[in-house]
């Protein structure tokens, strides 16, 4: 009877040592490892973006690090996401997992910043394509005329116009002014950065959202016109007109 029983155990060990010798390795090799994470800064500026790097492998989850360095607002859009529009140095993060082989275009969406060259490709698998030769053009700008010389003399008036800037228009408080010493109290309460720039007599600061200043210039009688210097705000209506009477 023991002798019995003492073959039926070794017979259970040995199945059990038989099913640990088949299954121990199967369970180990469908282990999953994690897909990598890589982060990527891009530099963004008038009129290109710089990325550390240019390509990943496919798997990859790419975090997108994007700092506006240059002077005006740039945002970044890559794989159907985009940050929010960035003033000068501030920054915003993307995260995109690339599942996909191929090239994927990324390129700044405000209005006419990707035709200066804000835009390219990012390669997910494949050789990233040969860097382009920035181009030699820059933004287009839009001059206005400056007025006339005028002959009549600067009047005695003293009057302060209050300039309000926006997405993409200005508000005077008034548009017909006497001649005189005008003092502009300029305020940017808009979203992006902005000027007001008078032809023929004065181009104000760069102002972020929020910032305001004051100057103030002696203008004859005439009719001037005024526009933000910001490339392609001129081109979305940035401009307005105003009369200086004797």
């Amino acid at each position: 009877m023991r002798q019995l029983v003492s073959l039926v155990v070794l017979g259970v060990l040995a199945v059990a040592g038989l099913a640990a010798g088949v299954f121990a390795p199967f369970g180990s090799a469908t282990t999953s490892s994690s897909s990598a994470t890589v982060k990527i800064t891009v530099k963004a500026s008038e009129f290109k973006f710089i990325l550390s790097r240019r390509s990943v492998p496919v798997g990859t989850t790419v975090v997108f690090t994007v700092i506006n360095v240059g002077k005006i607002t740039h945002d970044f859009k890559i794989a159907g996401k985009k940050t929010p529009k960035l003033n000068p140095g501030k920054k915003a993060t993307l995260k995109v997992v690339f599942t996909k082989k191929g090239r994927f275009p990324y390129l700044c969406t405000l209005p006419g910043h990707a035709g200066a060259g804000m835009k390219g490709v990012f390669a997910v698998g494949v050789a990233p394509p040969l860097p382009t030769k920035p181009a030699t053009t820059t933004a287009p700008t839009t001059t206005t005329t400056p007025p006339p010389t005028s002959t009549v003399p600067i009047g005695t008036a003293q009057t302060t116009v209050q300039v309000g800037m926006f997405e993409y228009r200005f508000e005077l408080s008034q548009s017909t002014i006497p001649s005189g010493q005008v003092t502009f109290v300029i305020t940017n309460k808009g979203s992006e950065v902005h000027n007001f720039a008078i032809a023929g007599s004065k181009s104000g600061a760069l102002l972020q959202p929020g910032q305001s200043e004051t100057w103030t210039v002696g203008l004859p009688p005439n009719t001037y016109n005024a526009q933000c210097d910001v490339p392609f705000h001129v081109e979305r209506g940035m401009t307005t007109q105003f009369s200086v009477t004797p």
